[in-house]
């Protein structure tokens, strides 16, 4: 090493002077004593680091995934519009006597949820379904701040690489987003419609764009903490491994896909329609698949056509699912991608079970929770799977 090269020079050095093995050659120097050599300091960011940004990304991505279930919650329980403003500090304190809780609940009469369907309610039922959405919105503080606080330690001690600062940075941008975002929708709940007996119920379109940059969050900040977490597998070059890689890819967009779908069936209401499987009614089409016109216009905003679409979706993914794993028993895989594909298969066909249960049973709120999880779950195996599949780094 450096040290055993520096004491040789000075033994050459010394020989050709005066030689070393001489006694009565002179002592060296204090200035020539030779002094080991410190080994440099470990460069940051390294794989230490690497595995505790993976960590932290892992915990937040599971965050996320407790804010999409309290979210659903508050949605089967019709509490999220019970806070009828947003303040991003202010509303962190709940109301503290009882004339406060008055003002609240006098805030939310004004609104047409109130007149519509909850004319009858008290205060006490009230207060439920406000600590309800208020448990939802301080979830999504936490969340924030699970992301923003820890990005602002580790880029201040240099943990970060370049690439990585631009996806922490991104994925901070897209919290913030997302509760802007929450709220948009819930402007469009409060706002009075042309019918006044209308039920009152938030913009399906903003709920899918809610739901689906919250599933976008999740997925990226999955991503990338196995990324730093789990290198990637030495996999055969061939061109059956090639097509497993691709279908694996499609496969997963259509659980994402799936999983959205299920916005538009919350935010109608659509699984209150046709509650029988594997029929509709007496037909395998409904007779008003298309009663809407334009016909566009059906496939987001038709009750029967929204649960329709939802049905094929997960009868798509079930078989894609199932065609992935009967694929990949054809060829040799590393025991951890095997892992993937066979809880992948268990998943989906739980998930679909939770479907039907829960469409037969007529929407029961913990059932349709457990459904609503389960499309987190399956989402998370198959980018779990993708993931195990990418191709090695050149």
């Amino acid at each position: 090493g450096a040290a055993a090269s520096l004491t040789e020079g000075v033994r050459s050095h010394v020989s050709t002077e005066g030689g070393a093995c001489d006694p009565a050659a002179p002592s060296l120097p204090q200035r020539w004593a030779v002094t080991s050599v410190q080994p440099a300091a470990a460069s940051v960011p390294n794989a230490g680091t690497d595995r505790i940004l993976g960590k932290w990304l892992i915990g937040c991505s599971g965050m996320v995934v407790g804010a999409v279930v309290l979210g659903g919650v508050t949605r089967l329980t019709e509490s999220g519009l019970s806070m009828v403003d947003w303040h991003l500090i202010k509303e962190m304190k709940p109301p503290s006597s009882q004339q406060q809780w008055e003002a609240e609940f006098q805030k939310y009469q004004q609104f047409p949820e109130f007149k519509v369907l909850n004319h009858d309610m008290t205060v006490s039922e009230f207060k439920c379904i406000w600590y309800m959405e208020y448990a939802h919105r301080m979830w999504g503080r936490a969340v924030g701040l699970a992301y923003i606080l820890p990005a602002a330690y580790f880029l201040r001690r240099g943990w970060l690489s370049a690439g990585m600062k631009l996806r922490v940075a991104g994925l901070c941008s897209f919290v913030c987003f997302q509760g802007l975002l929450g709220w948009y929708m819930v402007k469009s709940g409060l706002e009075e419609k042309k019918d006044s007996h209308d039920v009152p119920r938030v913009s399906q379109y903003r709920l899918a764009a809610h739901l689906g940059s919250a599933l976008l969050l999740y997925c990226a900040s999955l991503w990338t903490g196995l990324s730093l977490l789990l290198p990637p597998r030495q996999l055969p070059n061939t061109r059956q491994m090639a097509l497993m890689r691709q279908f694996a890819r499609g496969t997963g967009g259509l659980v994402f896909v799936t999983a959205l779908s299920g916005a538009f069936v919350a935010g109608l209401d659509a699984g209150l329609v046709y509650n029988s499987f594997p029929k509709m009614g007496e037909r395998w089409v409904p007779d008003d698949l298309l009663a809407f016109s334009p016909t566009l216009r059906n496939v987001f905003e038709n009750p029967t056509t929204v649960q329709f679409d939802h049905r094929i979706l997960g009868i798509a993914s079930v078989t894609a699912v199932t065609a992935l794993y009967a694929l990949s028993r054809r060829m040799p895989m590393p025991r951890r991608t095997q892992m993937a594909i066979a809880s992948l298969l268990g998943m989906v066909y739980i998930q679909a079970g939770l479907g039907i249960s829960t469409l037969l049973l007529y929407v029961p709120t913990p059932l349709a929770v457990t459904h609503q999880s389960g499309s987190l779950v399956l989402l998370s195996l198959a980018l779990w799977l993708v993931h195990e599949l990418r191709r090695l780094p050149k």
